[in-house]
């Protein structure tokens, strides 16, 4: 075998860090310094140490990015949709990375207009995002956000769409959501905090007047929140919205008065978590007020908003957890999930139909698509699940029959979705509770404890990871693996309680029901020790982390992306992004209950001299949600202290953030490189 290169030692400086008169010591804070070229010299050590300890993988490398390419349709465009007169189109020309954005006025037929080409906007720039883009009113300005540098710092403009001119007003530091008064000359947006990156102020722009003259509309002072602004489907209403994990507040203005003053519809109050829509002359109103766990549905007339009017409309149900409404004309579309499954659920105003779309498996993803037009009688939603492409379906709520507008397009000959299959499978946690899996490998595999399984899941904030289809897994599963989502505490696939469980003091819970999923799938043979890898991102890689100290002998290897690892000092520091608005997720260290908690599991602070599995990080300069610097020093520790010649390596993209590459096929080049690492570890060349 050949020999390793010598992988770069991170110099030791040690750092005092003192809290309830705990001290703990980090030699490697010093980390905590992107202008620092000793930093990025370092930085750049570990990328040249992984690209050399995966030379060999390259060709492999190359003919999976190859195969994965090969597989989009480069000549793609979005099913059409139709907004205020005009069906809006996405679409990828071949060989170009970015989308392309155009319309046509009234029907299909008509000329196409481009509104945007991000190839040719991308120019110059190492990392692009188009952000959000709002047309006015009347249908002749686009107000559109951009960020080169991906740290998600928007920069707002204004296109006339009529003679192609860019306005020379450019509102910096923004989210990239803009909306539009009805007058066609105002906007409002939202700024962020230039060190905290929290959305904490709403801004009012006048077209064609200075940036520096826009006035402030809303200040959000408390730090535990964000703040956001949209207009309603309806379009009566604009609408300032503030949240924080647990806790929303709206206010409202009439958008054909922009210059008026806001009211506030229900003032916060903690744990009251509420979202709004307006119909007619009523809001209905999503919350989980008089403790409706898995909220309900209630309505209340516009001009009595408080929560003392709101009425039922779709009572609390123990089984299931409401999560969206969609409002038409003549119908209400509810998103429900019941047992873990999607639910779309159609119901008229009149009363007389209540009823749900029928959905066959139980690893299937299904949710309501973009509907703009209130007054449509055609619902858009998406389908699809661990062995079916994803389909874009317009349901038709009159006839009652469903046209499949367009379906995923897999450009491999030999793909055929009969030759895979999925299921949904149950782990008992080390509490007694049942943890779903949902799996998917090739029909005719064995289940001798041989097979390579690759388990994933994110446990955090209440997100769900629902099972979907993906053509870029097809790489592993072609190979023999088994892909299976551990639906863990954390998210809510069971419903708001399966959220509260995993959080707070009950976080351990995440972890532990991934760790007994894994004991149950090498139990249960569809894999073992020899050949168990995890894979998780961003909150799923403090989980990988947790794991790795924990339970380092059941996984051959883990992939940690942008991983969130040293979580004590994070969340003690609340001059790093997002710290204040995530004390209601982990807890807030500054008090020494639950310091003690998060220091028990933080994966940084619990690197100890042991065994650990092969491990490759990756993350990106320039991430603002998890800092670049906590994967680097979780490396450093590690490798000072693990016990093993597993290889352990440190892939950092020096241009991009939390999202990494912006062009669909650099993306898949950092795919690439993560399954080259797996494959290359179960011995399966090219």
């Amino acid at each position: 075998m050949k020999k390793l290169p010598n992988p770069p030692i991170a110099k030791k400086i040690p750092q005092k860090l003192e809290a309830h008169e705990d001290v703990r010591i980090d030699n490697y804070f010093w980390l905590n310094n992107r202008n620092d070229q000793n930093v990025l010299d370092y930085l750049y050590a570990e990328n040249d140490y992984t690209k050399s300890v995966l030379a060999h993988t390259e060709p492999l490398q190359k003919e999976l990015f190859k195969e994965m390419k090969a597989r989009i349709k480069e000549d793609d465009s979005s099913v059409p949709y139709k907004l205020n007169g005009y069906w809006y189109i996405t679409k990828f020309e071949k060989g170009k990375d970015y989308p392309i954005y155009t319309r046509k006025k009234e029907s299909l037929d008509a000329p196409e207009e481009l509104l945007f080409d991000c190839n040719e906007m991308a120019k110059g720039f190492n990392y692009f995002k188009l952000g959000g883009i709002s047309i006015s009113p009347d249908n002749t300005l686009a107000a559109f956000s951009t960020d080169t540098v991906s740290r998600r710092q928007y920069t707002i403009q204004i296109k006339n769409l009529i003679t192609g001119e860019i306005y020379p007003e450019e509102i910096k530091n923004a989210t990239g959501g803009i909306t539009w008064a009805n007058d066609n000359k105002t906007l409002f947006y939202s700024r962020k905090d230039e060190v905290t990156l929290r959305a904490f102020k709403i801004f009012k722009h006048k077209l064609h007047t200075s940036v520096e003259e826009d006035k402030e509309v809303f200040h959000e002072e408390d730090e535990t929140f964000n703040t956001f602004i949209y207009k309603t489907k309806s379009r009566k209403y604009l609408i300032i919205g503030s949240s924080s994990t647990l806790t929303t507040e709206y206010r409202i203005l009439h958008a054909d008065n922009p210059d008026g003053e806001f009211k506030i519809f229900q003032k916060r109050q903690r744990e009251l978590d509420y979202a709004i829509a307006h119909y007619k002359d009523n809001f209905f109103i999503i919350s989980n007020k008089d403790n409706a766990v898995n909220f309900k549905l209630q309505k209340t007339n516009e001009n009595q908003t408080e929560k003392e009017y709101w009425e039922d409309v779709l009572p609390h149900r123990e089984d299931v957890l409401l999560e969206d409404i969609e409002i038409f004309k003549d119908y209400l579309v509810v998103s429900e999930r019941q047992n873990g499954l999607n639910k779309i659920r159609i119901i008229n105003w009149n009363g007389t139909e209540d009823y749900y779309l029928p959905f066959d498996s139980e690893t299937y993803t299904a949710y309501t698509g973009n509907n703009p037009d209130f007054n449509s009688d055609v619902l858009r939603y998406s389908f699809n699940s661990l062995t079916t492409p994803s389909s874009v379906i317009d349901y038709n709520f009159k006839t009652k029959t469903k046209e499949v507008k367009k379906e995923q397009e897999v450009l491999d000959k030999n793909f055929d979705k009969e030759n895979y299959t999925s299921k949904r499978i149950w782990a008992t946690a080390r509490d007694g509770v049942k943890i779903p899996i949902s799996l998917v490998h090739k029909k005719g595999l064995k289940l001798d404890g041989t097979n390579p399984l690759l388990q994933y899941a994110y446990g955090s904030y209440g997100s769900t990871i629902d099972p979907y289809f993906s053509t870029i897994r097809l790489s592993l599963l072609d190979r023999g693996f088994i892909f299976a989502i551990a639906h863990i505490r954390g998210g809510e696939y069971l419903g708001r309680d399966w959220y509260e469980k995993g959080k707070l003091k009950h976080k351990k819970n995440t972890f532990y029901d991934f760790i007994d999923c894994s004991k149950f799938l090498i139990e249960e043979n569809y894999t073992s020790k020899e050949h168990l890898y995890a894979s998780g991102g961003s909150a799923g890689g403090l989980l990988m982390g947790v794991i790795a100290n924990l339970n380092p002998e059941l996984y051959k290897g883990i992939i940690a992306a942008v991983p969130f690892v040293d979580v004590v000092t994070t969340m003690l520091d609340d001059t790093i992004p997002l710290t204040t608005g995530e004390y209601d997720e982990w807890g807030n260290p500054n008090d020494k209950e639950y310091y003690d908690y998060m220091l028990s599991y933080s994966p940084y602070d619990n690197v100890v001299a042991q065994n650990y599995p092969n491990i490759l990080v990756t993350t990106g300069l320039h991430d603002s949600q998890v800092q670049y610097w906590e994967p680097a020093k979780w490396v450093a520790k590690l490798r000072e202290l693990k016990t093993d010649t597993n290889k352990l390596l440190l892939h950092i993209d020096m241009e991009s953030g939390h999202g990494g590459a912006s062009g669909r096929f650099e993306s898949l080049k950092e795919v690439a490189l993560e399954y080259a690492f797996l494959l290359d570890l179960e011995g399966i060349k090219l």
